[in-house]
């Protein structure tokens, strides 16, 4: 083994979920259960554990640099445009590396006890292994053309996977509403890539990421609008983003997209898929902070996201839709860590990376625990939830480490992860974006201990929800529950900015002002859900008949659905392309009847001239004649020329066209004369 064996075999990291994949998909049929999800779970195990000697080998020997293990030209676009595929190891492709294997590899433990007795059980299983090596292929990709290809993977496995129970309306219409809100996000990130690679002349992020193309670029103007190449591509490309990490207002695909199974919401909702947009933008870094423009706009839309699908989450009653719109919140936060990032305050890149890791535990582990709680009471209605503490006391104990962590409570993990946003947001300048996160850290306690409170205290709102017979998830579930808890707890006390930065490391300890107002309001939020919610009590509908219609815009998600409802079958539909369907359908289409009518009657008129009689037929040489001296009397008179010499032609042909209809009936005739 060479030295640097891991960094240098780092491709068989994505190939081997895709074997798995291939193995499972097309030998499925001639192995048992326990064969196929082994072999599966097994593919993604040995990709884990190429990815920890990997990731350690880099951080030991190579930490800061930018390494390309393998490479080679796939496709050249143009002289000058080369189309390279490789492997990019850098310090966030480690930690995304990291964070998908061993996340995707608990959930396939835990798949294993949850989708048991499933018909589609080998299928499922060859979907997370597509869906894993897509993943990582993008997070390993080194030009952004590759990278899109495996972004379009990702789409096809995640939506495979939304609709994974293909029988049922709802989930259909789930997979199909994710493919296609994200197809036009991704139309976005073509035009930037294609923006990008054209006026920088290479694909390469070491290339566009580079100084001098960076110079290059700030230079360039779009030839048909004079503005900046680089402000306008990079929104474009982060279009893209915003459709996979499901930002406002393309963020409706993701709460329909719990119709998948749970360890489905877990890898791609969780973890994996939905941090693919926060990638996609830290991968673009330096493209982005060369542009105030779109730095703005990733932290507005950041921010209005994390507020508004807060608010939602406070409003729900299905346990997975209250965890989607939680992803939402947390992602927006993500992306406002980046878009107050710069140069000269890095703090919010390695905030936004720290809090996708500490997120990818600790959110795969609430919605794992949704699911053992759900397949213990089959139900997703929290009001029919309720004294469950008892019946499921690990499920109980990890879902509580996670919604404590989530809350960013001292000492879990989310409690330094948003402090590190909170402080670069207060840091950057704006205050205004600082007091929206601030708020947003109070909401997602309130709304995470209410669902906590609901689900495993009191008793259930809805008779006939709780019974006697709920008990504990099997071994291999509550096993991968406590597997996820261990970092949820620990990885708050790693020294994260010294492995992922960019430019210089800023802050490496908590900023105690902003870390105790955080907290305090913390404890607020749960000190609130506590007293609405520990106890069945009438206060929460008297708040909500308080509210009033307040309360009805926020529980039907301010009616965004609604509106995109509106304006595809009123606006689009009936507004755009109903004009066009009439235009097609009689015009267009028209045009070819009327060709076709027109042919068929002309048709008809010369079949009524052919009577068999020759003495009609020669009835067209005296016309012809005729027409013959009339040209020449007309020698100046051009247009009589012109019409004589059609009509000459057209009586030549007709003339022409029965003597043929003579001659051929003339030769049956004789024919039949010889027969009989």
């Amino acid at each position: 083994m060479t030295q640097h064996w891991f960094i240098d075999h780092l491709w068989l990291v994505p190939l081997l979920p895709f074997l798995g994949f291939l193995a499972v998909g097309l030998l499925g049929q001639h192995l048992s259960l326990r064969a196929a999800s082994g072999l599966a779970t097994g593919a993604i195990g040995a990709s884990a554990l190429l990815g920890w000697g990997a990731a350690a080998d880099y951080f030991l020997h190579f930490a800061g640099q930018t390494l390309t293990p393998w490479q080679t030209e796939w496709i050249r676009f143009s002289p000058d445009l080369p189309g390279h595929v490789g492997v990019l190891a850098d310090d966030i492709s480690m930690l995304l590396v990291l964070v998908v294997t061993n996340i995707s590899l608990v959930i396939h433990v835990y798949s294993q006890g949850y989708m048991a007795g499933d018909p589609g059980y080998r299928r499922f299983f060859a979907f997370l292994n597509l869906f894993t090596g897509s993943m990582l292929g993008l997070v390993l990709s080194m030009s952004l053309v590759q990278m899109f290809v495996f972004w379009e993977l990702v789409g096809l496995s995640s939506f495979l996977l939304i609709g994974y129970y293909w029988e049922k309306p709802s989930a259909v219409a789930a997979c199909k509403k994710a493919f296609i809100v994200t197809r036009f996000a991704d139309l976005g990130f073509l035009l930037g890539l294609m923006a990008l690679s054209y006026h920088a002349r290479g694909l390469d992020f070491t290339h566009l990421t580079s100084e001098t193309t960076l110079r290059e670029l700030a230079r360039e103007t779009l030839p048909f609008l004079g503005l900046g190449v680089l402000p306008v591509s990079a929104i474009l490309v982060f279009c893209g983003a915003a459709g996979k990490s499901a930002m406002f207002p393309l963020h409706i695909w993701l709460p329909d997209a719990m119709e998948g199974p749970t360890p489905v919401s877990a890898l791609i909702h969780a973890a994996t898929m939905v941090v693919a947009g926060v990638y996609l933008v830290a991968r673009l870094f330096p493209v982005f902070a060369a542009s105030a423009t779109a730095m703005n706009t990733v932290m507005a839309i950041g921010a209005f996201t994390a507020l508004f699908a807060a608010v939602i989450a406070t409003t729900q009653f299905d346990i997975k839709r209250v965890l989607a719109f939680s992803t939402l919140s947390q992602l927006g936060y993500m992306m406002l860590a980046l878009g107050v990032a710069s140069w000269e305050h890095p703090l919010g890149f390695t905030a936004s990376m720290f809090h996708l890791t500490t997120h990818a535990c600790f959110k795969a582990l609430l919605f794992l625990g949704a699911g053992s709680v759900i397949h213990a009471v089959h139900t997703n209605d929290l009001r029919e939830m309720g004294g469950l503490r008892r019946a499921l006391p690990i499920t109980h104990a990890t879902f509580l480490i996670a919604c404590l962590a989530i809350a960013g409570l001292p000492p879990l993990s989310g409690f330094f992860s948003k402090d590190e946003i909170l402080a670069a947001a207060w840091s950057s300048g704006h205050p205004g974006i600082f007091f929206v996160a601030l708020f947003v850290a109070g909401l997602t306690a309130f709304y995470m201990f209410r669902l906590y409170f609901m689900a495993f205290w009191g008793r259930p709102a809805v008779r006939g929800g709780h019974h006697s017979k709920v008990h504990e998830s099997p071994r291999n579930m509550t096993g991968a529950l406590v597997a996820l808890a261990i970092p949820t707890v620990v990885l708050g006390f790693l020294p994260f900015g010294h492995w992922v930065h960019r430019g210089e490391l800023t802050h490496t300890g908590l900023n105690w002002p902003i870390a105790i107002t955080a907290t305090l309001l913390a404890l607020a939020g749960i000190g609130l859900a506590f007293v609405l919610y520990f106890r069945a009590n009438p206060l929460p509908q008297r708040l909500s008949f308080a509210f009033g219609p307040i309360y009805r815009i926020v529980y039907r998600k301010f009616a965004v659905d609604e509106v995109y409802l509106f304006l595809t079958h009123r606006v689009i539909f009936r507004g755009i392309a109903t004009p066009f369907n009439w235009f097609d359908r009689h015009c267009v289409d028209g045009a070819m009847d009327w060709t076709a009518l027109a042919s068929r009657r002309l048709g008809r008129w010369l079949r009524a001239t052919v009577n068999g009689h020759l003495q009609t037929y020669l009835l067209w040489m005296p016309g012809g004649v005729f027409l013959l001296v009339f040209v020449a009397a007309a020698r100046d008179a051009f247009w009589l020329k012109l019409l004589a010499g059609l009509a000459l032609g057209a009586v030549g042909a007709a003339f022409a066209w029965q003597l043929m209809l003579q001659l051929t009936r003339k030769k049956e005739v004789l024919k039949q004369i010889e027969r009989d």
